[in-house]
């Protein structure tokens, strides 16, 4: 075997692990060079980078594709990302007319759907139902412990599906058809009151995900309870709230206090234009849990104590970020990064560094910072979640 670098076929430029500083050395292999292709600034991290910060990144594409007749799931949990453990998602696709059965769970239930339409449903504890049409950028939050199912409409749908507890995983439900199979048939006919004949047919094991026929129109499978709708709406259209503009990009936020049922998952949906940074901040409530949707990006957590760890991020990767470490999310692309950011919290919070600056006295942020009249002069007393810079 050759010691010299060897460029594998079909391959132009490989990426080494020098800096420009000249530390580091060649790659000789073996490697993954599509890896390092997708992430730089993790192959030659900044100088800045120091110490052992935990991985923050995991992507969709490397987790296990559950396949069913309807649909599809694959799932982020603290098995596969272990510093995530305030929240976990699960991706899901469902085919028209696919069905993601009749369950609940423990856990609160938060969603966005990516791709095309669903029609969900769910009945709470007071015999109130729920009976909705959902379309892209639509949220839906169900509370934990609420039955409900999620079925694709004609042209099916795909969603991210975000629990308030990092282990949780989405086949850990409680679904009908589990129960069913697990209940003896003479408890069944005793509780429903009909014949043991009633259950011959019903499924052996949880169906899960299955294919089913197109639903018909919502006023065609409308269902009136004697107790009335549920009390507070259980979506969302997150896509027709007016965001935060800000030079580089906009912000739109979502919590109790304008979804006020979902008090347990707050989130913003943050789209960033080439050219544009989520600016340097931290969360003083809770850990960030991120979904990328489209564009590249980068990140570096500052977790204190003199270390920093920088991780770049694509469409389909979850990102992460414990309490309180500083952080940014810079866009570095030619199209829009957008992604999600969410809390397990009632309430959106963020510290914005400028401002924490700007509203500090400047004697104090001087002689801190031996900070020049330059940027003393460029601190913004209003936050900007979205900042512009000259690339």
């Amino acid at each position: 075997m050759t010691n010299q670098p060897q460029q594998p076929p079909g391959y132009g430029y490989v990426p080494q692990p020098i800096r420009k500083d000249g530390a580091g050395a060649t790659d000789c292999g073996p490697r993954d060079v599509m890896r390092d292709l997708e992430n730089p600034d993790m192959l030659v991290p900044p100088v800045t980078d120091s110490g052992t910060v935990p991985n923050l990144k995991f992507s969709f594409s490397d987790t296990h594709m559950q396949l069913n007749h309807g649909g599809w799931s694959r799932e982020v949990t603290v098995r596969e990302l272990p510093i995530a453990t305030t929240l976990s998602g699960v991706n899901m696709r469902l085919t028209p007319g696919g069905v993601r059965e009749m369950h609940w769970h423990k856990q609160a239930e938060w969603a966005f759907v990516l791709l095309g339409r669903a029609r969900i449903t769910a009945v709470d504890q007071n015999g109130r139902n729920f009976i909705a049409d959902i379309g892209v950028g639509d949220l839906w939050y169900f509370p934990p412990g609420i039955p409900h199912s999620i079925q694709g409409l004609e042209e099916g749908c795909e969603f991210l599906l975000v629990f308030d507890d990092g282990s949780f995983s989405d086949i850990d439900t409680f679904s009908i058809t589990d129960w069913f199979a697990h209940t003896p048939k003479d408890v069944l006919a005793a509780n429903f009151g009909v014949s043991i004949n009633a259950f011959s047919h019903i499924p052996k094991e949880q169906r899960y995900i299955f294919q089913a026929n197109v639903p018909g129109s919502l006023d065609s499978q409308a269902v009136q309870s004697p107790y009335g709708a549920v009390p507070l709406n259980m979506i969302h259209h997150l896509l027709a709230q007016e965001p935060i503009r800000t030079p580089g990009g906009k912000v739109r936020i979502v919590d109790s206090s304008n979804f006020p049922i979902s008090t347990q998952i707050a989130a913003a949906l943050v789209e960033i234009e080439p050219g544009g940074m989520r600016e340097l901040h931290w969360h003083p409530n809770n850990d960030e849990w991120q979904y990328y949707i489209s564009g590249t990006g980068r990140m570096t957590a500052f977790a204190a104590q003199g270390t920093a760890r920088t991780f770049n991020y694509r469409a389909g990767d979850v990102g992460y970020v414990p309490f309180a470490y500083g952080h940014y999310i810079q866009n570095t692309g030619n199209q829009t990064l957008c992604f999600l950011e969410m809390f397990k919290s009632n309430r959106f919070a963020d510290v914005s560094l400028n401002q924490w600056m700007a509203l500090t006295p400047h004697q104090m942020v001087q002689d801190t910072l031996h900070a020049s009249p330059e940027l003393m002069n460029a601190l913004r007393k209003e936050k900007w979640p979205v900042v512009k810079y000259d690339r």
